[in-house]
């Protein structure tokens, strides 16, 4: 058995901690190598599944990737006030990420003042209330 099918072995018996090591070895971030790039996504994902938030927040200080997938995992658990959070130190993505979740879940007015107070030129924020937010 390679690497490759232990990892997906490990994942699918959520053995985490093998999952992430084997693939962490066969990964990089924008590499010229597709392969590699998608085992960084994999990656990413393994971390977010393995809940391992501290370790994607540390990442996602310098790693466009773990950021969206930190930000999508906070979604996925409910913690709208680490997104709050994340999106008033800057990081636009989770701005996106909140202003969508509040939209989907009908609270058109929350989501606009929220993009009001943390993103006030971010025309991008705008363009999702505008398109996403159904009064």
């Amino acid at each position: 058995m390679d690497w490759l099918e232990r990892a997906r072995a490990a994942e699918q018996l959520q053995e985490w901690d093998v999952a992430i090591a084997l693939v962490s070895a066969h990964a990089e971030c924008f590499s010229d190598d597709p392969d590699m790039h998608d085992k960084h996504l994999w990656h990413m994902d393994l971390l977010a599944r393995a809940e391992r938030i501290p370790e994607l927040t540390e990442r996602a200080l310098t790693d466009s990737h773990a950021r969206r997938r930190l930000d999508r995992s906070l979604r996925e658990r409910g913690m709208e006030a680490a997104l709050r959070d994340r999106a008033e130190d800057g990081d636009r993505d989770a701005l996106y990420v909140l202003a969508r979740l509040m939209c989907e879940t009908g609270r058109v007015q929350e989501s606009q003042k929220v993009v009001q107070d943390i993103g006030p030129d971010d025309q991008y924020a705008h363009q999702i209330v505008a398109r996403d937010c159904w009064p």
